[in-house]
């Protein structure tokens, strides 16, 4: 009997540098780990691929550790590992909170942190979080390795600059001062796509991302600036228009999500002070 996945070939590597070297030399494969996303778009019948890379077994890549004084989150780290690391709670909190909703606990035993960058969904309630603190996407292929800030990693709407022989092996975050703050907005707080998702630190060079507001995760710039320079809340949620394009989708309108998005700002403000 014919089934959804007959059609479907799966390669799985033994090593990193096996799974490289598929890549270039077997490709064009795409990168599966948890599948906690790949497979809602198998099952819609959306999914455009049929060859995948199992990742599940490279166990070196789920390691949570410190690098130089750099916080390096191997790519399959998991939601579940995120939320019982002790370095990520001690270091970055709000990405902690962030794995707490995402999901149901089969989510977050599957889902991994590389899979949530890699996907580049708008929506992602991690991405956020990375952008605030300013994270950097390690890439590896046969010919080496590269790193990126995430501000230039994503250039359009579930697009990035990730090569097909390319694979995220880590994140790797630096030191975040200042108090962090997570808020996650949608029909309920966790297995439901947020409508909008916020990470933030309070510092005198405040930082605020924003996800499910324009085609990718974005940084406000223009806010931020404001809040930096001492002018008053209501002055720098005004300078929202600047930095975000909200639209209407079936989750939500684009005046619903502005108003929202000028709310989270307020409430961060007020909560961090």
């Amino acid at each position: 009997m014919r089934t959804v996945i007959s059609g479907l070939e799966l390669r799985q590597p033994r090593s990193l540098r096996e799974a490289l070297r598929m890549l270039r030399d077997e490709g064009p494969l795409t990168p599966l780990a948890g599948a906690t996303d790949l497979y809602v778009a198998l099952n819609f019948g959306t999914l455009e691929t049929a060859r995948f890379l199992d990742l599940w077994g490279l166990d070196p890549l789920r390691r949570i550790e410190m690098r130089d004084g750099t916080l390096a989150i191997g790519a399959l780290a998991t939601y579940t590992a995120l939320i019982r690391s002790r370095l990520v709670r001690s270091r970055l909190p709000m990405l902690a909170q962030a794995a707490l909703e995402v999901g149901g606990m089969q989510i977050q035993n599957r889902g991994t942190l590389g899979g949530n960058v890699a996907n580049a969904s708008p929506a992602g309630d991690t991405l956020p979080v990375l952008a605030a603190a300013e994270a950097v996407v390690v890439l590896r292929s046969v010919e080496g390795e590269r790193r990126v800030p995430l501000a230039e990693f994503y250039t359009g709407y579930r697009a990035s600059v990730r090569r097909p022989d390319e694979l995220i092996v880590a994140l790797e975050v630096p030191p975040v001062e200042g108090r962090q703050w997570f808020r996650k907005v949608g029909t309920r707080a966790a297995q439901a796509i947020s409508k909008v998702v916020m990470a933030a630190v309070r510092a005198p060079r405040p930082r605020i991302a924003l996800g499910s507001v324009a085609a990718t995760v974005v940084r406000l710039p223009a806010v931020e600036a404001a809040l930096a320079a001492g002018s008053g809340v209501e002055e720098a949620v005004e300078r929202l228009e600047d930095d975000i394009r909200p639209i209407d989708d079936l989750r939500s309108t684009a005046e619903y999500r502005r108003r929202v998005a000028g709310n989270l700002v307020r409430r961060f403000w007020a909560e961090t002070a």
